[in-house]
Formats: C-alpha cells, structure tokens, sequence
C-alpha cells in the first residue's frame, strides 16, 4: 500500500514538474505572443478587413435632425 503511494506521488510529481517546465518555455521564449502575432491576429484581420461596413461618407448629414431638448423651469 505505501509503495503504491509513493509511486502515485511520485508521478504526480513528475506531471508537475513538466508542466511547470513546459509553462516556464512558453513564458521563457513568449510563446504565446508569438501565436497571437503570427497566427490569431493574421486571421482576425483578415476576417474583420473583409467585413461589410455601411458608408459614412454617403449618409447625409442632417443638422435638424436632433431632438428638441425642453426644459421645464
């Protein structure tokens, strides 16, 4: 039963101490960064520079167009 134990800790352990590792290379060398630069932010731009938007230049702009404020005294 203890030997059973400790080699259950023992391989807790071993998980542990790779993913601290595995976590401090990614950390380390900005793994992450580099994902969002070179990968995810390509694609968003990509998606969203594709995007119909509604042109503001051909709306008119109509000045009286905006509410009548009243002011009660």
């Amino acid at each position: 039963m203890k030997k059973l134990l400790c080699k259950g800790l023992g391989k807790l352990l071993k998980i542990f101490l790779l993913a601290n590792i595995a976590l401090f290379v990614v950390f380390f060398f900005d793994l992450d960064g580099k994902l969002m630069f070179y990968v995810v932010e390509p694609f968003l731009k990509k998606h969203y520079d594709n995007m119909e938007r509604k042109d503001t230049m051909k709306s008119p702009y109509d000045i009286d167009k905006f509410p009548k404020y009243e002011y009660d005294e």
